[in-house]
């Protein structure tokens, strides 16, 4: 499996959380985030027993911007 993380929250208190991973076998995004925890936000969302949800800052859409050449990091 080849993932290559594309980026971390710049503003992260320390570091490691969300982030955004390109799974280059599949051609698919993995989003590391925040679980949404908060019932009233859960139920006006329809979600699946085997699905969850986590929340993403806005900021981290820029990670989602492929860029020839870019830097990313291999995990």
């Amino acid at each position: 499996m080849a993932l290559r993380m594309l980026g971390k929250d710049p503003e992260s208190r320390d570091g490691g959380s969300p982030t955004i991973y390109l799974d280059e076998d599949t051609n698919t995004y993995l989003v590391q985030g925040f679980k949404v925890t908060d019932d009233e936000r859960r139920a006006l969302m329809s979600i699946p027993g085997h699905e969850d949800v986590i929340e993403l800052p806005r900021r981290m859409v820029q990670f989602f911007l492929e860029v020839e050449g870019d830097e990313g990091t291999d995990v």
